[in-house]
């Protein structure tokens, strides 16, 4: 019969551990040419259970910045200064390069940080373009264009630009419900809501979401506030519709 020695086999099993835990590594190596935040400090924070917890930090040195470290699986983050949000983050096995401007914030090296920042490129041309409709109305007028034939013309101009952003982001979301990108984006998006409320977006980015996708806890919380809010806006109405009968039956 073989006899192992305990002494040597513990080690190793402890090595074998030591490997596989941290088979996902991550390296961020940061530049920035905002001049405020020279020496300061930047951390990597991610949402567990509704509060923030730091992941990883790092002092900005004459605009440069790094991080690295195991992850065990694939998770959405945000850069922070202090309790400023500046940029998310995906965590992923990788080296990510982000890059901070006053007019820029970037996030590539990695598969799903390349996709995000895709993304968030084409949503702001997008979002730059309707915004520029009100300025472009002005030159015609001033260019003299009829008003009421410009206001037409750039009111289904905004439709249709609308429309392709609205179409891109429930696409971006639907290609990415078995990822952090859906969940995250699709936060993102309704974080520009006054409240949470269904809207026909959200309703038709729910018809097709799989349950991993539903069950994710953010999204999870923020439907179960948005159903709740929709019961108050009918009782409201209702509330409203017989009263106004009410008083026309006087």
């Amino acid at each position: 019969m073989i006899r192992m020695n305990v002494n040597y086999i513990l080690p190793f099993l402890l090595l074998l551990v030591s490997f596989s835990s941290c088979s996902r590594k991550y390296k961020i190596e940061g530049n920035s040419s905002v001049t405020s935040l020279d020496g300061k400090m930047l951390f990597l924070k991610t949402l567990q259970n509704g509060q923030w917890v730091t992941i990883d930090s790092s002092e900005v040195v004459h605009g440069l910045f790094s991080m690295k470290g195991c992850v065990d699986s694939v998770m959405m983050v945000t850069l922070y200064m202090d309790d400023e949000g500046i940029m998310p983050l995906v965590l992923e096995n990788g080296k990510i390069e982000v890059s901070i401007s006053n007019t820029q914030l970037t996030a590539k090296g990695t598969f799903l940080n390349n996709q995000l920042y895709e993304f968030i490129k084409k949503r702001n041309t997008l979002e730059l373009q309707i915004e520029e409709l009100d300025r472009k109305e002005a030159r015609m007028v001033l260019d003299g264009a009829n008003l009421e034939d410009v206001h037409k013309e750039l009111e289904r101009e905004g439709e249709s630009l609308v429309k392709e952003m609205n179409s891109y982001v429930k696409q971006f979301i639907t290609d990415n419900y078995e990822n952090v990108l859906g969940p995250s984006v699709f936060m993102m998006m309704c974080s520009t809501l006054p409240y949470p409320i269904m809207t026909p977006q959200i309703e038709d980015i729910m018809r097709t979401a799989p349950l991993a996708f539903k069950r994710n806890e953010m999204v999870e919380d923020f439907l179960s506030k948005a159903k709740e809010n929709m019961q108050l806006i009918k009782e409201h109405q209702r509330l409203k519709q017989n009263a106004s009968t009410d008083t026309s039956g006087q």
